[in-house]
């Protein structure tokens, strides 16, 4: 039976940031990473915000950078899914399969996955065209037409975000009201670069090598028609992968976990970093944020019994 100091489960710019802190500071650290470790970095084609790269750098490219770091302090790595945790008292325990894994803290970061519209085209022009994330991607869609998918506060704030930079952005809802608060609806209709295509979906995602366009229909009348574009921002919300800790940590009710003094989980010496905490930001530069402080207050803990 193995034993460690810190066990991070997931991996991503939170996981590889906190396992390099952890292993920096001579704790014995295990990532049990997933089958593909990255998250939502290995959808994305150039990311252009993360700081120390003046001319972008490739989601993949960056991860594999991170897992390298990781690796040179020494972490230890399995490429697979935690199955089973206890994660009450002394030692924490953490299974993979039918290995038993055993800790003293244990660092959270399996992230949250894009809701996404479950179209054949839609998977093949990942990162082509389209997202989950204006802040992340918008800017290069410079001066062009986007449409946002969603009618909820999120996908206002991806529109709002898209105006600015885009020469149109089209909303479309499949109902005939938005579901967002009142105050953001009034930002979004007043807005002269936005336009909405109510009691509507896309049904299809059109381009051969980039999108060029989506093709709607109308709830109410069944008629279709193509919708010209140059990207499509999904904004109907995000799963965060937290079924394993659902009777065992706190998770609100959109199924994120709960933290308290930033990284804290409801039981000591358990931490969660990265989008598996936060529905707000959902930014790689602030997952690693999160990584640094969960390894740091890991660290303190550890100091401690």
């Amino acid at each position: 039976m193995s034993k460690y100091d810190v066990i991070i489960i997931g991996a991503g710019p939170a996981g590889y940031t906190a396992a390099i802190y952890t292993a920096r500071a001579s704790l014995k650290t295990l990532m049990i990473t997933g089958t593909t470790p990255g998250g939502q970095l290995l959808l994305t084609s150039e990311v252009e915000n993360f700081p120390g790269f003046k001319d972008g750098i490739l989601g993949s490219e960056l991860m594999d950078e991170m897992k390298a770091q990781a690796k040179r302090f020494g972490v230890e790595m399995i490429q697979d899914f935690a199955t089973k945790v206890e994660l009450g008292g002394q030692p924490k325990k953490v299974w993979v399969g039918k290995e038993e894994y055993h800790t003293k803290s244990v660092i959270i970061s399996t992230g949250a996955s894009a809701n996404w519209l479950g179209l054949k085209n839609e998977t093949r022009l990942m990162g082509k065209g389209i997202s989950s994330c204006a802040t992340c991607d918008g800017f290069f869609f410079k001066d062009q037409k986007v449409v946002v998918v969603g009618g909820g506060d999120s996908a206002m704030e991806e529109a709002l975000t898209l105006a600015k930079l885009c020469s149109h952005v089209t909303i479309v809802h499949r109902r005939e009201e938005f579901r967002a608060s009142k105050i953001m609806q009034d930002r979004v209709l007043k807005n002269k670069k936005i336009s909405v295509e109510w009691n509507s979906e896309v049904i299809d995602v059109l381009g051969k090598d980039m999108v060029d366009g989506v093709k709607l229909k109308n709830n109410k009348t069944g008629k279709t028609r193509d919708l010209s574009c140059n990207g499509l921002f999904v904004a109907i919300g995000h799963t965060p992968a937290t079924d394993l800790f659902k009777s065992v940590l706190d998770i609100d009710s959109k199924g994120y976990l709960i933290t308290k003094d930033g990284v804290k989980t409801v039981l000591e010496g358990v931490y969660a970093a990265g989008d598996v905490a936060d529905p707000h930001y959902r930014q790689a530069i602030t997952a690693a944020g999160d990584g640094c402080r969960a390894a740091l207050e890991a660290e303190k803990y550890l100091q401690g019994i």
